[in-house]
Parts: structure tokens; C-alpha cells; sequence
């Protein structure tokens, strides 16, 4: 481990990995960033602060914030690194397929996907402090997802400061195209199938996400608040996985269908051959 780790050096070895082809990742950032906070500062916070470093560096390339996602919403997945809370990551147009599209294999890093609840905002969430009513009343619609995780970490050896550094493990994500109004969703008790090729890979239910997704929504608004970045009409929120997260190859075919919101397929181009 470097022993003068800079946030700019972090967020460097960070990038590189998500630009490499072939794919080369790095070893876990964790240590750095603890380094750093002993010299001054919170170490989550420089977590945060790398993402938006990389961020920043997709903007100035043209890309276009759309959204936010949350992780961390299992309190399974939770005990494992530690933690008591979710994390947030960025969402870009970039990262965005439409259902059924093929994504390219070399756009993904140590791909694993979970299925989701995408709210598309209509209206902004600008309070210090949001409730229910006020996600549902913002919320023009839901819509199926299948949000294709990655991590630039090696082995996703990963704690709560590698996954925040790395815009929470975020790679890609797949929307349904059948829109629906909260109104006519149960989003507690809606089940949830994941299928490769046809084989059962994940179930799970709403409640799965913090007890209901509309909890990990408020607790997204309250935070995006608390960092400058409100989040806006437009917007999408991926609420966080229905169900265990399924690790995915070149070639993959899946398919999930949630309860009340329809079906959303992610499709996998094979791997391309690198020339040395």
C-alpha cells in the first residue's frame, strides 16, 4: 500500500481499472482511505469524495447524471461488511440499457446483477427530511430493473469505503418499459423471479429492500440533501435488490419478473477476444 495515499491517487487507480481492456483490477482502496483519515477527515466522507471525483471525470466526458442508486439495502449484505446503513452511487446515461438490448461483455467488471424497483421521479425532493408521502406524491411511476453490479476491486474483496470509492459497485443498468403508478403496486409483498435461460437463479420480495424500497427512497432523498445533490424530476432511484445478487458470464441471458411491474430481460453479448 502506498504510504502517502492522496484522494486524487485513490480515485486514479480507480479509474484506470474501470478504462482497462483487458480488465485489470485493483486491490482494495479500504486501507488508503483509512491512512488518509488518520491524517485528518472521516474516512466515508473520502470515500464519497473519490466517487466524485470519477464522476466528475464521466460528466466532463459528456456523459449526463440521470439518477441515483442505493446499495447496501440487505441487512444480510449489511452484517457481512459491518455496516448499519446503505450507500449511494451515481447513475449516468452511460451506464443505461434499454430491456432486452445487448450489453456489451467488456463493458462490465466482475458482473453480478439483482433485480430492482426503479422509481422515475416527477417532481423534487428538495427537504432536509422526507417521508413517505412525500416519495409516493414525487413518484410518477415504477418500473421493473435489473441493475448489472460491478466492482474495479480484485476478487470484489470488498468493505463499505472500497464499494462508496468505487460509486458504490455501480457498472450498468437494464429498465423495463411498462410503466406504473405506486398506487397499483403492493411494493412490500410484490414477489420477485430471477431466471437464467430459464433457470430459477433468485427470488425475493419487496420487503427484502430495508422492509419496503419506499424506506431506501427516503433515506436516498434525506442524504442526496445532506451532500448538495438533491434529487430531481427526472430522476431514476434504483431502490436496491429484491433478492440474492446472481454472478453473470459472457453470453448470459436474464429474465426477472416482479410482481405487479412485469418483466425485464438482461442480455449479454459473448466475450470479445483481446488481441496481445
Amino acid at each position: 500500500m502506498d504510504s502517502h495515499p492522496t484522494l486524487q491517487g485513490i480515485a486514479d487507480s480507480l479509474w484506470q481499472a474501470h478504462g482497462a481492456q483487458p480488465f485489470s483490477p485493483v486491490p482494495p482502496v479500504r486501507d488508503a482511505i483509512e491512512v488518509l483519515a488518520r491524517r485528518g477527515g472521516v474516512a466515508l466522507e473520502h470515500a464519497y469524495s473519490i466517487q466524485q471525483f470519477n464522476i466528475q471525470r464521466q460528466l466532463a466526458a459528456g456523459g449526463r447524471t440521470v439518477g441515483r442508486k442505493i446499495g447496501l439495502t440487505s441487512k444480510i449484505v449489511q452484517a457481512q461488511l459491518g455496516v448499519d446503513t446503505p450507500d449511494f452511487g451515481t447513475l449516468l446515461d452511460t451506464m443505461a440499457f434499454g430491456d432486452g438490448e445487448e450489453i456489451p461483455f467488456d463493458r462490465t467488471h466482475q458482473p453480478k446483477v439483482e433485480a430492482e424497483i426503479a422509481l422515475v421521479l416527477e417532481y423534487d425532493l428538495p427537504h432536509e427530511r422526507h417521508t413517505i408521502a412525500d416519495i409516493v406524491g414525487s413518484t410518477a411511476y415504477a418500473l421493473p430493473a435489473i441493475e448489472v453490479v460491478g466492482s474495479r476491486i480484485a476478487n470484489w474483496d470488498i468493505r463499505l469505503l472500497d464499494t462508496v470509492a468505487d460509486n458504490a459497485s455501480s457498472g450498468l443498468f437494464v429498465l423495463g418499459t411498462r410503466p406504473v403508478k405506486l398506487g397499483d403496486l403492493d411494493l412490500v409483498r410484490c414477489g420477485m423471479v430471477m431466471e437464467r435461460r430459464g433457470e430459477q437463479v433468485s427470488v425475493g420480495a419487496g420487503a427484502a429492500c430495508l422492509g419496503n424500497p419506499l424506506n431506501a427512497a427516503v433515506w436516498l432523498a434525506d442524504m442526496m440533501v445532506r451532500v448538495g445533490q438533491p434529487l430531481q424530476a427526472g430522476d431514476v432511484v434504483l431502490t436496491g435488490a429484491l433478492g440474492p445478487m446472481v454472478a453473470a458470464q459472457a453470453g448470459d441471458v436474464f429474465s426477472a419478473r416482479i410482481e405487479g411491474l412485469g418483466e425485464v430481460r438482461a442480455v449479454f453479448s459473448k466475450s470479445p477476444e483481446f488481441q496481445s
